[in-house]
């Protein structure tokens, strides 16, 4: 018998994003940062929220309704810790960005979106490395960069992508049942681009 389907929106099966209506709301540093507030560390308030984006909580509840609009975010009210709480959670965790050639305003909207992902995460290294001297010692030897290259056809890199992201879902433990002592959030962004011109893939 075959296995059940991961849930969509999950990291075994991600949600395919290509409504650019829905790309171009995804794309404000704000809602990026509520999404993976809420991913990372689980149900959060509108007003928990507003710490992390440096918003006002009512900023934040229109921000938290747009991402719930799209199948981001939703309503939680199972995790309140009493009545007056309205707290939120992800939606899905997990998305991708297909290619839209045929589609110019998708693949507008789903360049922008990327733009705004890499800046997110540029921001997060930019803040490691400003503030390096006052990690722990095991964090900052464990923290790194990595470069590197290598000699493949579209579908190794494929495969390779597919590797890559099963050995990081041993370790993504988003149910902090699964966490061992010690451990804390590190974000994890790996490019993998042609180091080649497109005039070379003919």
């Amino acid at each position: 018998m075959d296995e059940e389907a991961a849930p969509l929106g999950s990291p075994d099966n991600p949600y395919k994003v290509t409504d650019p209506v829905m790309m171009r709301a995804l794309a404000h540093p704000a809602r990026i940062d509520i999404l993976l507030h809420l991913i990372v560390h689980g149900p959060a308030t509108a007003t928990e929220c507003a710490e992390v984006a440096g918003l006002s909580p009512s900023a934040c509840s229109y921000h938290l309704r747009t991402l719930a609009r799209y199948g981001l975010a939703e309503e939680a009210p199972d995790e309140a810790a009493d009545g007056r709480q309205r707290p939120w959670r992800a939606g899905m965790v997990s998305f991708d960005i297909p290619a839209q050639d045929d589609d110019p305003v998708a693949k507008l909207a789903g360049t922008m979106l990327a733009e705004v992902i890499h800046q997110h995460a540029e921001q997060t290294r930019a803040r490691f490395l400003t503030r390096e001297a006052e990690y722990p010692a095991a964090w900052r030897k464990a923290a790194s960069d990595y470069h590197d290259a290598a000699f493949v056809t579209p579908e190794e890199l494929t495969e390779m992508y597919r590797r890559i992201n099963a050995i990081v879902g041993e370790y993504r433990r988003l149910d902090p049942a699964e966490r061992p002592e010690g451990t804390l959030p590190v974000r994890i962004w790996l490019n993998m681009y042609p180091f080649f011109g497109p005039e070379d893939a003919q």
